[in-house]
Order: structure tokens, then sequence, then C-alpha cells
């Protein structure tokens, strides 16, 4: 019924056309290939369903597309293989195939490397790998490679370019130092993590507030009173900065006291540890099952000092502990009699200007009486 000969098809005795039977077997292929793409990728599917966890599940979750570029692809190059087309034809669909092709590889390269980026975020705990500033430099990799492949293969040589390329990096390079420092720099912050969004943080100037956003050039800080203070990266990460996040939120609150000489220090001790219980226990963002303690540390002039330690549960809230607690002190100090004393001074005058101090203030005394 159906014979080749001399590169003629003949059904009954007749010669067939390639332009009849090169479509029909360009839409054989085109479902058969489908068939098994639909049986073999929907096992997979199932197989990976049960193995979410695993590296493999991902490459399957991002085949479908590309491979259905690939096939209508691969089934045009056949097509073209069997018709007899002209030379000016022939030559631009083989490149318009390859440029196809080359493109379904690009979209699974870039899917695959977004999904695995997504992937692998929960793994990595040094950094958010998920960021747009890591999907954009793994994309940008990927297409510029991309566009490379496909010049050479429609007949574009790559070396000039690549030379150019690299000569032309080097002058923007030069040209945009201070935003490639600015960019690093927030890479290496990102991926060092030691400043995150919602820190709080004390930066070297003074300033201290909630880090909102670390972007590309920039972090911003969102200060106590809802201003909000740029930071260029390359500035924030040579420069001191105290983040109150960091190992946890959670951080001691200091109050500096003073009683008299005369108190009684096991007294005050017992007091001032239990007006920090009830603090601690009251105020909220007070973390409530800390055991409050004091250290003495001087004598002073006029008193003698200790450190009150209390716990909070993150920096802001230790402003309202230590407010509460003063007040709280104080009101406990005037009930037990303990005395904050002021400062006092000894002045050391001569014997011979004292003497004179008196024999001149005698007069005005003798005045006013």
């Amino acid at each position: 019924m159906f014979a080749v000969t001399n590169g003629q098809v003949f059904a009954f005795g007749h010669s067939v056309s390639p332009w009849i039977y090169g479509p029909v077997i360009a839409a054989a292929l085109l479902g058969l290939f489908f068939l098994v793409k639909l049986i073999v990728l929907g096992r997979l599917k199932r197989w990976a369903l049960k193995r979410p966890e695993s590296v493999m599940g991902v490459v399957v979750r991002v085949l479908d597309a590309p491979l259905n570029i690939a096939i209508v692809a691969g089934v045009l190059l056949v097509l073209s293989r069997l018709l007899p087309l002209p030379p000016e034809l022939d030559q631009p669909l083989g490149v318009l195939v390859k440029a196809v092709l080359i493109v379904s590889a690009l979209v699974l390269v870039d899917r695959l490397a977004v999904q695995l980026l997504l992937f692998f975020k929960p793994r990595v705990t040094n950094f958010d790998i998920s960021r747009g500033v890591f999907k954009f430099m793994a994309r940008g990799l990927v297409f510029t490679l991309g566009l490379l492949v496909l010049l050479e293969a429609i007949g574009v040589s790559v070396t000039p370019l690549v030379a150019s390329l690299g000569v032309g990096s080097l002058a923007v390079a030069l040209a945009l130092q201070k935003p490639l420092a600015n960019f690093f720099s927030g890479l290496v912050i990102l991926a060092d993590r030691t400043v995150r969004t919602g820190d709080f943080v004390k930066l070297e100037t003074g300033e201290e507030g909630y880090v909102v956003n670390v972007g590309w050039r920039h972090t911003r800080v969102r200060l106590l009173g809802n201003n909000t203070v740029v930071v260029p990266n390359e500035r924030l990460i040579s420069s001191i900065v105290q983040n109150t996040y960091v190992p946890e939120q959670e951080m001691s609150v200091l109050v500096q006291v003073g009683v008299h000489y005369e108190s009684r220090l096991d007294h005050v001790e017992q007091i001032v540890i239990e007006v920090g219980k009830e603090i601690q226990r009251r105020v909220e963002g007070a973390v409530a099952d800390f055991e409050p303690f004091i250290r003495f540390h001087t004598f002073d002039s006029s008193s003698i000092n200790f450190s009150v330690i209390l716990r909070a549960k993150e920096f802001v809230a230790g402003y309202v502990l230590k407010h509460e607690f003063i007040k709280a002190l104080h009101r406990r100090f005037e009930r037990e009699g303990i005395i904050i004393p002021y400062p006092l001074r000894t002045l050391d005058i001569p014997e011979e200007t004292a003497r004179r101090l008196r024999d001149a203030l005698v007069p005005v005394r003798g005045e006013g009486a």
C-alpha cells in the first residue's frame, strides 16, 4: 500500500506530494510526543507529590512549558526537512527552530533557577536567597548566557562582542564606583544578616530606629519619631552599628540608683528587688518571670550607687519598663524612709581668707540686726 522509492513516497501505486505526507507525519509526531510527555510527566508528577521535599519534585514542576516549546520546535524542524523548501526559506526556518529550542531551554533554566532558590530558602540559614536581588542576578546570568548561545547559533560571532562587553563593563564599573560599592555592600549585609528588616539598630551617628528595608543601594531606618534615615550600604557596612535584636530581642535594662550612706544596704536591696518583681509582672513588654537583681558598685561623693538589672522583651519596651520602675521605686523609698541624697560639696578655704570673710560679714549682720 505504501512504499518509498528513490526518496519518493507512493500510496496505492500513486506518488504522494511532500506537501501532503509532510504535515501528516508532523501531526502524527506532534500527537505522539505530547502523548508520551503526558504519560511520563504525569507519572513523574505523581511521584513528586509523594516527595515534595526532593529536588526532583522541583525539576518536575518546571518541565511542562519548556517541553511543550521543545516538542513544537522539534516537529517544525522535522517538517522543514520533509518539505522541499527553497534555500532562501530553508536556512531562516532552521535558524528560527534553533532559536525556539534555545528559548525553551532558557525558560526551563530560568524557571528551574527561581524554583531552586525558593526550594533552598528554608535550608539556608545565612540569608534569604529568594529575595528579588538574587532572582534578578540568577535571571540576568541565565539570559546573558542564553543570548550569547543564541547569537552563536544564528551565525553571529560572539568573541568580539564579549571583548567589547569586557571593555564596556570596565568603563561602567569605573563610572559607577559608588553605586556598585553600595550594591555589593547590600549583598554582604543580606548574606551576613548583621542587619535585617525589622531589627532595632543604633547607628554610629546616634540615630536609632527600626530597619524598614535593606535595598540594593541603601538601607532605610525608621526612627522612633517616625522619620526615616536613609543610610548608604557602603557607609552602613563600614560603621559601628548596634543591633539590639541580635542574638535575640530580649535584653537587660539597667537603672542607676544611689542611696544615702546611712541607709541599710540589705534593706535597700530587699526593697528594690520587691519593686522590680512587681514591675516585671505588671508592665507590658517586660519579661514576667525574670528575677531582677541589683549590684552595688560605687562609693560616690554623696551616695552609694548601684545598678538595678531588669529584663525587657525588646529594646523599645525598656523605656516603659524603666519609666514605671523609677516611679514605683521613688514611692516605695518615700514610704520606707530611704533617702536619695543630693550631691554634697565641701569647700576648703584658707584660714586667712575665712577670717577676712567673717570680718566683712560682721558689719552686714549688725546692720541687718
